[in-house]
């Protein structure tokens, strides 16, 4: 197994694109190297990216929006105020990953790429309507964040092509986000449930929303039928009832060791009726 740490962005796809075997990205590790140890995969070549320029940067563009660059940690973005103040959603859902060791190295583009439909902090992503830069062979492209992760561990990325950015758009005024998850432990632990929902309001009544569930389907899932739910609503009961309904009626889960799929989908009306109130309180807040 070879390692190379590029100073290039066009450097590591060059190389990953040349590599006889396969290859994986180095962001922060706290999967790869857990992967590694475990034996689960043995890669010919790993291409650390942290190097490469703007990777762990967090800017904020004239327009609202920001940039987060792929190698950023969780504990960085904890301590940006202003990041955590438009998204906080975004920003504590990767908060919830690991111990406070593993927020020195995870990242929002690692928890993506590796492909796990209880991934925390996808379903914020998926709700804010993030993109990505993805590097491939002498060109970029911008891409849905809700277009990369396709089956379980498995992305819509080539081999040789690599994130370097994630793009959050501006909130804008009477909007906010917020994520839960159900574990069965306290802290630590992988997530048997997930639900994001983005809310923008206008005079106390939900203008836009937009919600997804995480680890109730072999992705992240959007569904559309529960934000349309709440469209026009100031969150009273029969809102928050139909909302519930459509996200366990959404849910494709499995029957495991974690949860059952009655549990599931159960859970997952639940979460998404509190984290509504709680991006309905952010938003008025906003407004």
């Amino acid at each position: 197994m070879d390692y190379v740490a590029p100073k290039e962005v066009e450097d590591a796809v060059r190389t990953a694109r040349g590599a006889v075997g396969s290859v994986r990205f180095l962001n922060g590790g706290t999967d790869v190297l857990v992967q590694l140890r475990s034996g689960m995969h043995r890669p010919d070549l790993i291409v650390d990216v942290k190097h490469l320029p703007g990777m762990t940067e967090v800017s904020r563009q004239s327009d609202g929006s920001w940039n987060i660059g792929a190698a950023v940690p969780g504990m960085m973005l904890g301590r940006d105020h202003d990041l955590r103040n438009d998204w906080p959603g975004v920003v504590e859902a990767l908060e919830l990953i690991g111990s406070t060791q593993i927020q020195g190295r995870a990242t929002l583009v690692g928890n993506l790429c590796n492909g796990s439909p209880a991934a925390d902090s996808v379903p914020p992503l998926f709700t804010a309507g993030a993109t990505v830069t993805v590097a491939g062979e002498g060109k970029t492209r911008r891409v849905p964040v809700s277009e990369i992760p396709v089956a379980p561990g498995k992305t819509s990325l080539e081999p040789w092509e690599v994130i370097t950015c994630i793009h959050l758009p501006s909130r804008r005024k009477g909007g906010a986000d917020a994520y839960l998850r159900f574990i069965p432990r306290t802290e630590m632990d992988i997530a048997v449930v997930g639900c994001s929902v983005r809310l923008r309001l206008e005079e106390g009544t939900v203008a836009e929303a937009s919600v997804a569930l995480g680890a109730v389907a072999p992705t992240v899932r959007s569904v559309p039928d529960a934000a349309a739910a709440l469209v026009g609503s100031k969150l009273e009961e029969p809102a928050l009832d139909a909302l519930a309904r459509a996200c366990s009626d959404a849910c494709q889960p499995i029957d495991d060791k974690r949860g059952t799929i009655e549990f599931r989908t159960k859970v997952a009306g639940v979460l998404a009726r509190r984290a509504a109130r709680i991006a309905y309180e952010r938003g008025n807040r906003n407004q």
